[in-house]
């Protein structure tokens, strides 16, 4: 998945060794920039493209945009129906899948559904809303940071430029264009997420493969299509395969079901930060005089003002709130994965032959493709370190082995009895830290 906004350089890899990898994905506006050459439109048809952007639903990001570039993504890749087989094989994993975790955590299973199968197109449309209310914070975000600066861009006096062929020239009042230019952020946004939704519902292989609380409803659900596609090659059992990945599908949605509270908790982190973009117009005025004074920008060549946007004139730092942020999102993402790993491999060690085959082929996918990652490395360069991951999953399993898994489950009652990344080094002295002890009498 392309970073078309700028946010995300480094395509998922695995990037540990990279301290730096929370600050390589800053937008880059001069990439949301460049994506207007790809609308068909230059910077002299820029306005225009303004006046002609419209939400239409009442949302900075529309669903409708997202549905529609979603699926005519969707539309180029071969899809297959989902048949009577595939219902009854999917009943039959969730249903293992289901028994087995009843033994390994205190999380009910979700309630029964007839359709337990999905093809990639119901997947697609069944998760568009709950995509589009995760990201419009960040979109609101980019489109205040731009708008708050326009009125003061537009003031910029050409004539103290020193160049006599723009003498007298002043930019337009911008102030008024503040509306369209909301509306146009925000479909360039909902465009975006549509072609990384219609991606992921190439690979997902259940509802809740991307490890994010998108979904009103937290019910298992399997996608046949992907599945076989994902242990193609494999030389492992089919029904083997299936029963790992029903496992992880139905723990994710025991989990989800119970946090009702996630989504939100996500949600507020990324709107945290997209609420810290800011973008420095007087450092672009400073910049756009030198260019034009070392003949870098010329402003009466469209082509010259592209190359000077594409190239970081509206690049913003990343701040310290924004930073948190990141920190707190990674944490969480990590924590989720972390825990439906242990209570996978719990569950399926003993009893699959081929949990180790299986379980390493999902890591090695993961280090380059996994659903979530490739999302929000693309939406906000967070890459989710693969060894934060590690860390979680020996974290549960450490509290699971000091407070067995009833003690371990109700750490997902509150974000607060949650650890930060500083308390995953010592199980012990963070559950002595954050346990209400049986006894209060010696508090009194």
């Amino acid at each position: 998945m392309s970073g078309a906004f700028g946010f995300g350089p480094n395509n998922g890899a695995d990037d540990e060794n990279n301290p730096d990898r929370n600050n390589s994905g800053m937008p880059n506006m001069g990439d949301i920039f460049a994506q207007f050459s790809n609308l068909g439109m230059n910077p002299q048809s820029l306005f225009t493209g303004f006046q002609n952007a419209s939400a239409g639903d009442g949302s900075l990001v529309p669903i409708a945009v997202i549905r529609d570039v979603a699926r005519k993504f969707l539309m180029t890749q071969s899809e297959l129906p989902v048949g009577l087989t595939d219902l009854a094989q999917s009943e039959e994993a969730l249903a293992i899948a289901n028994t087995w975790l009843d033994a390994v955590t205190i999380f009910p299973a979700t309630t029964h559904v007839a359709n337990n199968s999905w093809s990639r197109r119901d997947w697609l449309d069944s998760s568009i809303e709950g995509w589009q209310k995760l990201i419009e914070p960040l979109a609101g975000g980019m489109a205040e940071a731009l708008t708050q600066g326009l009125p003061a861009l537009g003031q910029i006096d050409m004539s103290q430029l020193d160049i006599p062929e723009l003498a007298g020239m002043q930019l337009p009042d911008l102030s008024a264009i503040v509306p369209m230019m909301r509306n146009f952020v925000g479909i360039l946004f909902a465009t975006q997420l549509g072609q990384a939704v219609g991606q992921l519902a190439l690979s997902v292989t259940g509802a809740h493969d991307v490890a994010l609380p998108i979904f009103k409803n937290a019910e298992a659900r399997l996608l046949p299509q992907n599945i076989a596609a994902w242990g193609a090659g494999l030389e492992l059992p089919a029904e083997e395969i299936r029963i790992f990945l029903a496992l992880r599908e139905a723990a994710a949605a025991r989990l989800f079901s119970h946090t009702p509270w996630l989504a939100d908790y996500i949600r507020e982190a990324i709107a945290a930060y997209g609420s810290g973009i800011r973008i420095d117009i007087q450092a672009v005025q400073r910049q756009a005089e030198d260019a034009i004074n070392t003949g870098e920008l010329d402003l009466t060549n469209p082509e010259s003002i592209n190359i000077a946007i594409t190239r970081g004139m509206f690049t913003p730092e990343q701040t310290p709130k924004q930073e948190a942020a990141l920190n707190k999102l990674e944490m969480v993402l990590a924590l989720i994965d972390g825990w439906i790993d242990y209570v996978t491999s719990e569950a399926a060690q003993s009893r699959l032959p081929a949990f180790a085959a299986l379980s390493e082929t999902l890591r090695r996918q993961r280090a380059t493709s996994a659903p979530t990652q490739q999302l929000f490395a693309s939406l906000l360069g967070l890459q989710v370190s693969p060894r934060k991951t590690r860390e979680c999953v020996a974290f549960w399993g450490e509290v699971t082995a000091l407070v067995e898994a009833k003690g371990r489950d109700y750490r997902w009652e509150d974000a607060v009895l949650l650890p930060t990344a500083e308390d995953l080094g010592d199980a012990a002295k963070f559950l002595a830290s954050t346990s209400v002890p049986d006894d209060l009498s010696g508090l009194l």
